[in-house]
């Protein structure tokens, strides 16, 4: 890359010059025309390594451990000389301090920092624990998701690496956390008035970063599932890999690499948290050539509505006839996919060659291929680990577009590599994967861009189950600023039956969803995901086509991103704008602005640019009555001569639990530097 010394700054401190004499690295990001400055400091003065991070002269990670026990050594301890060769790019400053055996790699970008371990060594070689303590004030309030699942008090952590990653989140105290529960990442910790995200990137071949906090303290430890030793075929209908022992160690290495990021995002503004370019930015580059053949979308989804299409004149289920119904739908809204879920395959024979004789895929890959809908098929982990690259050359040369891959339920070392392996052999043969039961996105999706989205989601799916005490609402807009930070994520929204607070239950196949009919259409733009599922019945779409029509155009992706406003309030309120060109005409750029509110009723009021030359203005907002019946929504536009007159100024109500969505079209240009 290109320096760029006017802009960009890299500032070492040590107490020594001279190679093989320093004590301690600073490497600082000053983007002067952002306003931004972060730091990452490491130090071994006491022998010991230890790390840091600023944000500004703010000290915002207090001196932290960091090791890595090898058996071949210990890395971190006992640390005397390095050597130290540090670079200036343009969107990051960085250095790597090399102590022989291992390095450490330090990078400072505008929004925020990162560390890893390099390895030198040859050979094999296994890691037996990675520490990678984050320093905070144990008063310091947080927002972390326990791993769902609560053991007794020996604190036998073992018991809760085999998991969903679905939670929602808890608003506590560091010193409050409870040390007998693991966190899966990411989590949010502000300490001096800033908001620190801490995840990992580039989890490859490696397990994932789990947290604690046994000591009741500010500190806060890694944990990591030691890789499996044995491995049994069980759990749900047999699609599952149930793990009956495990190593002393955590991951077996051969020769030179590279380990995890570990990386803190700081900000005193909640809406940059929310951003979703450091985990990306951190994964390794793109490792397929050509990925023209990789297209986002929509897709048409049977389970959460349990296949649920009423006034049809044939026995719905899972059946040829059910499916063309979905495909007929989907084509005549242009959704892109149709998703085949569980039940198209044999149960209980792990074999995705066995397909139910009451379902022929060729015929409905062919039927869908007519009518410009491709076919996604849902597959468990152990059936389709079996033989990964046979089954992806049987379904793709059928024409069957990609994956839906569930029950994962892992991030252990041996997890980790089918993921990547699926992704790569997936790719080989133009096919997608929606990764389902799956811990949160690492950076796949840079190197594996067929990788197109992930759970690890407390998402809509729970509503069919859980009771009216849950509260999804203030989780709904928690998530953009946490687990939406990491990258893509299938929440699966679209529910047609919506609930006002105090008229929802659970109800397994007619499901129902916390909040209004507007607040699930704020989600396809606020949530960042590339496979958007439309997850309520053909049936109830069909009753209310305006809406339907409107929702299947919006775009999956965004010319130039998703720009967070700065009313933005982690656990209370989230709006977004994006934009999107048709046919690259700059007088017909779109323009989407959402609103997803938490459970506060509230007023939006939306300032544009008065210089805008509008076209038309289309506003989905709230009814009046939303507050007792969750899917009353208006629809509404607003004329060219009333937009000027108002100079922009667009004011929507919405209601507890609500939200909006408005597109505009006309030559609107994005101002990266207005607040709005």
């Amino acid at each position: 890359m290109r320096k760029l010394f006017t802009i960009f700054t890299l500032l070492i401190f040590a107490t020594g010059f001279a190679h093989g004499r320093e004590r301690s690295v600073q490497i600082q990001f000053n983007a002067r025309y952002m306003g931004v400055a972060h730091s990452i400091i490491l130090d071994w003065s006491d022998g010991t390594l230890h790390w840091s991070a600023y944000h500004y002269d703010k000290e915002i990670v207090a001196p932290s451990r960091l090791t890595m026990v090898t058996d071949r050594g210990v890395w971190g301890e006992n640390v005397s000389e390095a050597k130290i060769k540090r670079s200036d790019y343009i969107n990051y400053s960085s250095a790597v301090v090399d102590f022989g055996d291992y390095s450490v790699e330090l990078r400072a970008y505008n929004f925020g920092v990162a560390y890893r371990f390099i390895s030198n060594i040859d050979g094999d070689y296994k890691i037996i624990d990675e520490l990678a303590e984050f320093s905070f004030n144990k008063k310091d309030m947080a927002w972390i998701p326990y791993v769902n699942y609560r053991p007794d008090a020996t604190s036998d952590y073992a018991t809760q690496f085999e998991t969903s990653f679905e939670n929602t989140y808890t608003h506590t105290a560091l010193k409050d956390i409870d040390w007998r529960r693991l966190i899966f990442a990411p989590i949010v910790v502000e300490h001096k008035g800033v908001k620190a995200w801490i995840s990992e990137s580039n989890l490859e071949d490696y397990p994932g970063m789990f947290l604690s906090n046994r000591d009741g303290d500010g500190v806060l430890d890694t944990e990591f599932a030691p890789r499996p030793k044995e491995v049994e075929q069980g759990g749900h209908n047999m699609l599952q890999g149930m793990v009956k022992s495990r190593h002393d160690y955590i991951a077996e290495c051969h020769g030179a690499r590279t380990f995890p990021w570990r990386a803190v995002a700081m900000s005193k503004e909640d809406r940059k948290l929310a951003a979703k370019g450091f985990v990306w930015e951190l994964a390794d580059e793109c490792r397929i050539e050509d990925t023209s053949w990789i297209k986002p979308g929509k897709v048409a989804w049977e389970w959460w509505n349990d296949w649920g299409l009423e006034g049809v004149d044939f026995e719905v289920g899972i059946n040829n006839a059910t499916y063309k119904y979905y495909i007929d739908f989907a084509s005549r809204y242009g959704i892109e996919y149709v998703i085949i879920d569980e039940g198209w395959s044999v149960n209980l024979a792990a074999d995705l060659m066995q397909v139910v004789p009451e379902i022929d895929i060729k015929e409905l890959v062919d039927y869908a291929a007519e009518r410009n809908v491709g076919i996604i098929l849902w597959a468990g982990y152990w059936a389709l680990n079996r033989d990964i690259e046979g089954l992806c050359k049987h379904y793709s040369e059928m024409g069957v577009k990609g994956w839906k891959v569930d029950f994962l339920d892992r991030d252990d070392q041996e997890m980790v590599e089918f993921v990547y392996d699926l992704a790569e052999i997936a790719a080989k043969y133009h096919m997608i994967v929606d990764y389902h039961g799956i811990y949160k996105p690492t950076g796949l999706n840079r190197t594996y861009p067929n990788a197109i989205n992930f759970e690890g989601v407390h998402g809509l799916e729970t509503m069919k189950w859980l009771g009216a005490e849950h509260d999804q609402i203030t989780y709904d807009v928690t998530l953009p600023f946490i687990r939406g930070a990491a990258g893509p994520m299938d929440y699966t929204q679209g529910a047609m039956r919506n609930a006002a607070k105090g008229h929802y239950y659970p109800d397994y196949s007619h499901p129902m969803s916390q909040g209004t009919r507007c607040h699930q259409l704020a989600m396809y733009i606020v949530y960042h995901a590339r496979l958007m599922m439309l997850c309520d019945s053909p049936t109830n779409y069909e009753k209310e086509p305006e809406f339907t029509k409107f929702l299947a155009q919006i775009p999956t992706k965004w010319n130039l991103g998703v720009q967070f406003s700065k009313d933005c309030k982690i656990g209370e309120y989230v709006q977004v704008m994006a934009d999107n060109h048709i046919d690259n005409d700059e007088a017909s750029r779109e323009w989407y602005i959402a609103g997803l509110n938490g459970h506060k009723a509230r007023t939006a009021t939306i300032q544009l640019s008065p210089t805008y030359v509008v076209k038309s203005v289309e506003v989905y907002v709230d009814g009046d009555n939303a507050k007792r019946d969750g899917s009353d929504y208006k629809h509404y536009t607003i004329s060219k001569e009333e937009y000027n007159k108002n100079k922009g100024v667009i004011k929507v109500k919405m209601a507890p639990g609500g939200g909006f969505v408005i597109r505009l079209t006309g030559n609107l240009i994005w101002d990266h530097g207005r607040e709005w």
